[in-house]
């Protein structure tokens, strides 16, 4: 059996026992990395629909992550007209879904997570408030199930008690490596076992219980060295099983060829293969932007991977809103008209695709043309499909290990993530959790799979002091020395530019158009960036922020910090409750320039009719752990701020 004209491989026996159930049918399927799970699960619903004649809106598919919700739409509307309008969400998404709809007039999205996941489960446990179109469900397929902890897993245990309807529940409690989004010790160290469990004493006459054992993903004995540790991984709920896992990994992670010093000629050549997609996979996203400085530092282009919730707008919306098509309603035919001029990247040559994103958030009830004042509301709110925010295909990409789940490479290089002792008597489930995202890891190649030894430019310790670590008060990643005042260096990240106003147009005096045209057309991902200090923007101590800081690439100022940076910036500097700093770095440097995004500012913010009648521009995100370099008077015989004047602050 196949997918209609998409070419997808024949099913094997245990996809078919999985595709040919009926819709009534209850089932749990575990499945391993690479086992065609999205395959599977495409060609489920294609069957539901087609032999089992269900509508669309009778089935319902949930998942852990939009880039799973991105992939699974993509297949369904490949698989033909039956499937393309089967709704896929995130179980966060279809939580705020059913909010929004029984009670519109409150402001969800301003709400904690777990508060509005817990409303949610109240909602849809109470048959007079809940959703007519619940009630119509016939079937619901839930994907990663082995990530549902906390309030994700209420909310699902009380859809599945309270209505009446068949499911197929798919996940893999070996690849469970966000359990510590539980407060739950117990929970924690069950990986997805407390669903589970629930889950067959619950239906315990009716589960049926399959399995997909097959990996297509490895193509190699090398890339499929640890497929073997799953069993281990889905029963380590004590510390010493935990431990034994976890040194298991890093045994086999050993015994990898080392990838070799990128310095070397032929090693760096290598990376730059745009015909081999590779991955550079550590623990700590603080490793991970180490590694990155040490990549651009050998002139090797790559993408740092960002965190899901990390979405940026693509710049061609600005220059939509902007342009002739920011006027008035959009139709199709004129947006196709505008494609190319638009500067569409990654997304070029996928006009359809483009166009039902923007009609799902900005499309008028006729569904023929597009509303620009909706699609700039969207923007401002963060509402924009992930089919507009996810980031481009790179063949170099640098990750956590958490980041790459649900990814795979032809060539991946892990770094190994060291003892998980930390200093102490480690905690079982932290252990369970270190172990399973190491597996993870390690099961993304396709092909080659290396260990990557770092030098020490690209490691968090120097000499035995841990000089890159998360700071406990901002929880950035940061750099300290080794006297405990030394702060030498903080993460700037997704927020920390001001964007209100378009750059050039707030605390610096610079021509606000021509900043907008040399980030449309001049800077790239990858660019240097350093912050410059502004004597004119000085530090407010009962406002507890840091100067202002201007954002300077080679062409010129493109931005300034946030007050969300100048606040944890003072909070950083600050050494004890009280204490009021005044020696602050002149410059910031060590930053990259991490994309362009399309920003909605304040309402007739900017007054002037070159940006358009929307208030949208373009601007800068940045990404780095700064280094922190003083004026002459205030530098220590290191570099750093002299101990004295810190001494004299007190």
């Amino acid at each position: 059996m196949t997918i209609d004209g998409t070419g997808d491989p024949l099913l094997t026996d245990e996809q078919r026992a999985v595709v040919r159930l009926p819709a009534k049918a209850r089932t749990l399927v575990t499945a391993g990395p690479g086992a065609g799970k999205t395959h599977t699960l495409v060609c489920r619903v294609q069957a539901l629909v087609t032999a089992d004649d269900l509508g669309t809106g009778e089935i319902l598919v949930l998942t852990f992550s939009r880039s799973a919700v991105r992939e699974l739409r993509e297949r369904l509307a490949r698989a033909g007209e039956a499937t393309r309008h089967v709704r896929v969400t995130t179980f966060d998404s279809w939580a705020l879904e059913v909010l929004e709809e029984v009670a519109a007039d409150i402001d969800w999205r301003a709400r904690p997570f777990d508060d509005r996941v817990r409303a949610a489960a109240d909602v849809v446990a109470d048959a007079s408030r809940a959703p007519e179109w619940l009630a119509e469900l016939r079937h619901v397929v839930i994907d990663e199930v082995q990530d549902l902890v906390g309030e994700r897993r209420g909310l699902v245990e009380v859809l599945l008690d309270a209505y009446d309807f068949g499911f197929t529940i798919v996940g893999d409690p070996a690849q469970a490596i966000h359990g510590y989004q539980s407060t739950d010790d117990a929970e924690r160290a069950e990986a997805g076992g407390f669903f589970l469990r629930w889950l067959r004493r619950t239906f315990v006459d009716e589960l049926v219980e399959l399995s997909l054992t097959r990996n297509f993903r490895a193509r190699t004995g090398e890339a499929g060295c640890v497929l073997s540790s799953a069993d281990a991984l889905r029963s380590c709920d004590t510390l010493p099983a935990a431990l034994r896992a976890h040194e298991n990994l890093r045994t086999a992670l050993a015994g990898l060829m080392d990838f070799g010093d990128v310095s070397v000629p032929f090693i760096r050549e290598s990376l730059l293969d745009t015909g081999v997609t590779t991955a550079v996979l550590c623990r700590t996203n603080g490793e991970a932007l180490l590694i990155s400085e040490w990549l651009h530092a050998a002139a090797v282009p790559h993408q740092l991977r960002r965190a899901a919730q990390e979405r940026a707008a693509p710049p061609w919306t600005t220059e939509l809103l902007r342009g002739p098509g920011g006027a008035g309603p959009l139709t199709k035919e004129r947006f196709t008209e505008l494609l190319p001029s638009l500067p569409l990247g990654t997304s070029d040559g996928q006009p359809e695709a483009l166009w039902r994103a923007l009609k799902s958030v900005a499309g008028d009830r006729s569904g023929r043309t597009l509303a620009p004042a909706r699609l700039r509301d969207a923007l401002a709110g963060g509402r924009l499909p992930d089919e507009l925010t996810a980031q481009a295909a790179h063949p170099l990409v640098v990750s956590t290990y958490h980041r790459a789940k649900g990814l795979e490479f032809d060539r991946v290089l892990v770094v190994d993530p060291g003892e998980p002792t930390g200093g102490g008597t480690p905690d079982a489930a932290d252990v369970a959790d270190l172990a399973r995202a190491l597996y993870v890891a390690m099961t993304r190649p396709r092909d080659e799979l290396y260990r990557l030894v770092l030098p020490p430019s690209a490691r968090p310790d120097v000499n035995g002091v841990r000089a890159v670590r998360r700071d406990p008060v901002t929880r950035r990643w940061a750099r300290f020395g080794p006297r405990k005042w030394q702060r030498l260096g903080l993460e700037l990240r997704a927020g920390d530019i001001h964007t209100a106003l378009p750059g050039g147009a707030h605390l610096v005096a610079a021509d606000a158009t021509k900043v907008q045209d040399v980030l449309r057309a001049v800077v790239s991902a990858g660019d240097p960036l350093e912050l410059i200090r502004l004597d004119s923007v000085p530090e407010d101590h009962t406002a507890l922020l840091a100067p202002g800081y201007a954002l300077r690439h080679e062409e010129g100022v493109i931005g300034v910090t946030s007050t969300g940076f100048r606040g944890d910036l003072y909070r950083f500097l600050r050494q004890y409750a009280g204490y009021r700093p005044r020696n602050w770095p002149r410059r910031i440097t060590g930053l990259r320039l991490d994309t362009i995004e399309s920003v909605a500012g304040e309402r007739g913010a900017a007054a002037r009719p070159d940006f358009g009648p929307h208030d949208v521009w373009l601007a800068p995100r940045v990404v780095g752990i700064g280094r922190f370099h003083y004026d002459e008077r205030d530098r220590g015989p290191d570099g750093t701020a002299d101990r004295d004047s810190h001494q004299r602050d007190r």
